[in-house]
């Protein structure tokens, strides 16, 4: 389960895809720890553990900084658990935090006969990973490769390598072979030097983590914009796959000499957790399931009994109408930065709403009543703009 070359030992772990917890019963990852282990402990009965390299990356196709922040979370992770497993100083320890793994891919294309691959080692080794012309960022190696036979390398990459580098994490032991005899002196020394000047040895730097970004995506309901009620919204991504958003919609429609009133304003603020297999590689993609909860007021009338939520004379926040419930939805990626997300929403709908009819251009009131309703409250099919640079929709997933 560990591999060997020489003096050193090595093994490699797995992380699911867009994950940083490490699964012991994913792909025999608790087999190969123990073997590294094990394989570590009886080398030391005759070596010296001079180092244990560590490091974790990510592949290139998610957002420079959401794979840069998945990196450095699966090496806290290894840094933990080899800490607490492996019986030696911490001053051994060297962690490196790759972010995209840029050498791990030249590697397996250099390697491989793939499609276009002289172009794609040249725009590996000699592009930068952003290209700027006065401060601002005009180019990309990660764009670049994209582009590489109409997208064709890239796809033949993210099928055949892509896998390899953004589940693996690699840990590598060397050590240095003496004689039992000297290796007996050079212990009793250190610890005799330990003990008579109190020596500590130093921990190895944690890796700080990056924190998570804030991804925005911009939204308006096609359902209400069918209706003449002009809305937007704005929903931001949190990290591991929760959002919070918030929607207003405003309609002020009215014809004095049909009585026609088309009237309605208020917000929405909700909660969401995406989950599923299209989460683990696209932001804002994928099943969700939510909480929300609304306030507004309406008058509608056409021609006939009009119904006016709220108190006459009133604003949204002295009388409004309210609900609240939990929410089912789909969010499909339509372009490269386009979702059409649609949802559901059952929950209860309280407030206070009058009663009028239109007689003689005036508008006499009829009774006032509380409506407690318990159902569907909510509907949504609303186009989502990505805003954010690392975040947009394409073939085959992401990180």
């Amino acid at each position: 389960m560990a591999f060997c070359a020489g003096k050193t030992l090595g093994a490699r772990v797995y992380f699911p895809i867009g994950s940083s917890t490490l699964d012991l019963s994913y792909r025999d990852n608790g087999a190969r720890l123990d073997s590294l282990i094990s394989s570590i402990r009886a080398r030391q009965e005759s070596s010296v553990l001079r180092r244990v390299k560590v490091h974790a990356g990510a592949s290139p196709d998610g957002g420079t900084t959401l794979n840069q922040r998945l990196s450095n979370r699966r090496l806290v992770v290894l840094q933990k658990i080899l800490r607490e497993r492996l019986s030696c100083p911490d001053s051994v320890f060297e962690y490196t935090s790759l972010g995209v793994d840029w050498e791990g891919l030249a590697s397996f294309v250099e390697a491989s006969s793939m499609p276009y691959r002289d172009e794609v080692l040249r725009i590996i080794r000699e592009t930068p990973v952003w290209v700027t012309r006065k401060g601002v960022v005009v180019d990309s190696r990660k764009r670049q490769l994209m582009r590489v036979g109409r997208g064709k390398a890239w796809h033949y990459m993210e099928k055949h390598f892509y896998p390899a580098l953004r589940h693996s994490s690699v840990i590598e032991c060397e050590f240095e072979t003496i004689e039992p005899f000297v290796a007996n002196n050079w212990l009793n020394g250190l610890l005799a030097l330990r003990d008579s000047l109190s020596i500590e040895l130093l921990p190895a730097p944690e890796v700080t983590e990056v924190p998570a970004p804030v991804f925005m995506g911009v939204k308006t309901n096609l359902l209400y914009d069918a209706l003449l009620v002009p809305n937007i919204g704005a929903e931001f991504y949190l990290g591991k796959g929760w959002t919070v958003g918030g929607n207003w919609m405003y309609a002020w429609w009215k014809n004095d000499s049909r009585n026609l009133c088309w009237r309605i304003y208020g917000g929405e603020l909700d909660v969401r957790k995406y989950f599923g297999r299209r989460e683990a590689g696209k932001e804002l993609a994928g099943h969700h399931l939510g909480l929300y909860g609304q306030a507004f007021t309406y008058d509608f009338e056409l021609g006939g009994t009009g119904y006016m939520g709220g108190k006459p004379g009133s604003s949204l926040w002295q009388k409004c109408n309210y609900a609240a419930g939990v929410e089912y939805g789909y969010s499909l990626p339509i372009a490269r930065r386009l979702n059409l997300d649609f949802s559901i929403g059952v929950g209860y709908w309280g407030g206070e709403y009058q009663v009028y009819a239109p007689q003689e251009n005036q508008y006499v009131w009829s009774e006032t009543r509380r409506r407690h309703w318990f159902g569907p409250t909510k509907a949504e099919i609303s186009l989502v703009w990505l805003l954010d640079r690392d975040i947009f929709n394409k073939k085959g997933g992401r990180k």
